[in-house]
Parts: structure tokens; C-alpha cells; sequence
């Protein structure tokens, strides 16, 4: 899952971006509330973990104006202010969820698996395509019976093509996914991911469609 945290607080941004990445999430991390805007404008996040008091803009205008745009991301809002008014003003705004600070990374965890399945309408967190099953939760991936050991990368990458399985994903997209928007990384560092995914998995498990991206197919064979 790609998941945009906006923190200003360097020790704990650093502490959820470190949690989350063992967790195989991919993060963009960003400590102003105006870029946090933007990114919640034109970055294909899955979900977003929004601070409130924020420099350049307060995190509870930054949800307000994303929400005013139609910006439909989920969000969950982590925040000192524990009052009742407070929270209540803040769902109201169009967050998804409320944690307080300061909070177990473990409980932060769980709240993402929550929001993720609700989201996706879905009783258990899981992923399937044919033979191919990804688990949330466990993280296991599951080949024609047999389980298969992913790298992060590996994982983040599987995760991003199952999600739209039958459809194709953009490099561009995946590798924002998995990088953070802008990052410099090499052209073939994708490609080097997919040809991992292939040998672990099959030749047939993840299909190139040339000039547009990748895909894995709804009966991966």
C-alpha cells in the first residue's frame, strides 16, 4: 500500500515511516500542510496519515480543501488534540479515522488494516488472482499452494498490480508507488523487480504491455 504521511514532527515521522516500511508500505512523506495539499492533489496515494497542526497550512484546512476538491483518499487524522469537539470537527471534515496522540505504532497499524478493508468492502484482508493469493495481514503470498518469500519491494510491487488485477498499471505509477513521486531512481530498477516477481512466481504471472506498464492477469498463468 502507498501511503502519503504528512508529519512535521522529524522524530515521529520517522518512527511511522520506519514501522510502516517493515510492514512492506510504501511512504511519501511530506512536513508542510500546502504540499500536503498538493499531494493529496496529483499523488496516487492509497491513504493518508494527516497531522494537524502543521506548518503552512493547519491539517484539519488541508483535509476541508481536499475533501472540497473531491479528493476521495481515505484519511486518518493523528492528532494531540483529544478533545470531543475536536474529533467530532475533524470527521465531520471528511477524515476517516482519529488517533491520539501519542499512540502504539501497533494500534496505528491496525487502524490502517481496518480502514483498508472497509474501503475495499471486504470481510478479510486479502488479495486473489486465480492461484495467486497476497495476504495484508500476514503478508504471506500464496503460489499455486506453495508459499513464496518477497522482498519489500517485491511485495509493495505484487500488492500494486493485484489490487487492479485484469488491468493494466502504469510504470509511471507503479514506480511512484514504490518510490515516492519524483524519486531518482534507475530505469531499470522496475524492471529488475519484475524479473524477480517472475522467476519467484511464473513468466506468465505478471504480463508487459509495452509503451503503457504491467499487469497481472486475472487467471495468472
Amino acid at each position: 500500500m502507498h501511503i502519503l504521511l504528512v508529519e512535521d514532527d522529524p522524530q515521529l515521522g520517522d518512527a511511522i515511516r520506519r514501522a510502516l516500511e517493515r510492514l512492506a508500505h510504501t511512504i511519501t512523506w511530506i512536513r508542510d500542510g500546502n504540499e500536503a495539499l498538493v499531494a493529496l492533489r496529483e499523488l496516487d496515494a492509497d491513504l493518508v496519515l494527516l497531522d494537524l497542526g502543521l506548518p503552512g497550512m493547519d491539517g484539519l484546512d488541508v483535509l476541508t480543501d481536499a475533501r472540497r476538491l473531491r479528493v476521495t483518499t481515505p484519511v486518518i487524522v493523528m492528532s494531540a488534540r483529544d478533545q470531543l469537539d475536536a474529533r467530532i470537527q475533524v470527521l465531520d471534515a471528511g477524515a476517516d479515522d482519529y488517533i491520539v496522540k501519542p499512540f502504539h505504532l501497533d494500534e496505528l497499524a491496525a487502524r490502517i488494516r481496518s480502514l483498508s478493508r472497509r474501503v475495499r468492502g471486504a470481510a478479510v484482508n486479502r488479495l486473489e488472482a486465480g492461484a495467486l493469493s497476497l495476504d495484508l495481514g500476514t503478508f504471506d503470498v500464496v503460489w499455486r499452494g506453495e508459499k513464496v518469500d518477497l522482498t519489500r519491494r517485491e511485495f509493495g510491487l505484487l500488492q500494486a498490480l493485484m489490487e487492479r488485477a485484469g488491468r493494466i498499471v502504469r510504470r509511471e505509477a507503479l514506480e511512484t508507488s514504490l518510490y515516492g513521486p519524483g524519486s531518482d531512481v534507475s530505469t531499470s530498477a522496475l524492471e529488475v523487480l519484475v524479473h524477480s516477481l517472475r522467476r519467484k512466481l511464473s513468466p506468465g504471472a505478471i504480463q508487459t504491455v509495452r509503451g503503457f506498464g504491467y499487469m497481472v492477469p486475472r487467471e495468472p498463468t
